[in-house]
């Protein structure tokens, strides 16, 4: 379940402030920051097009990524913030942090939902309603899983899902202690009315 870590080639950056970070923009980059793991924080650089297409992609602040910088050892990192542009929403700074396999991060992770097919209350016209289409947990940085799996086998018009009711990953825990809604099945609008 657990996804292959992805490489990202970033460069180093010389020089930090506004007047190194205005230059990389300039040369078509985006400039940033890798931190943690108790070390110093190295300001880098990374490709404008290459980020882009990543965060087109989705789920790039839940991603391991086994980042590369010439010179310096490979880590393991996931992103943490990237700013950007208030009027084009465009990135212009990302912020990366280092983590061991051990280590225990807090992640947005995708659910997924699975056998529609098998679900009498959707069969009879009922409507999946998704409340949180991510949970956040608390995941093994070695072992992120790709999403969350939902089973609505047997579920009925009425039926609400709750994190409780779903098989979680091995290793991962809900952040909020309390028992929250992930989904519902409701009823269509014509069987309300009748």
């Amino acid at each position: 379940m657990a996804r292959e870590i992805a490489d990202l080639v970033v460069e180093k950056r010389t020089g930090t402030g506004k007047g190194a970070a205005r230059r990389a923009r300039r040369n078509g980059m985006v400039p940033g920051v890798v931190y943690g793991d108790n070390q110093d924080p190295i300001a880098i650089q990374i490709g404008y097009y290459p980020l882009l297409k990543r965060l087109k992609a989705g789920r790039f602040l839940q991603t391991l990524f086994n980042l590369k910088i010439e010179g310096e050892k490979d880590v393991h990192v996931v992103c943490r913030a990237v700013q950007r542009d208030v009027v084009k929403d465009l990135p212009t700074h990302v912020d990366f942090m280092r983590l061991h396999d051990e280590s225990r991060v807090v992640l947005h992770i995708h659910v997924a939902f699975e056998n529609h097919d098998a679900c009498p209350g959707l069969k009879r016209g009922g409507t999946l309603t998704v409340v949180r289409p991510e949970v956040e947990l608390e995941v093994l940085a070695g072992d992120i899983p790709d999403h969350v799996t939902v089973d609505l086998t047997g579920r009925n018009i009425g039926d609400v899902i709750h994190i409780g009711d779903v098989a979680l990953p091995e290793g991962t825990k809900p952040t909020i202690a309390r028992n929250f809604v992930i989904a519902n099945i409701v009823a269509p609008a014509g069987l309300v009315e009748a």
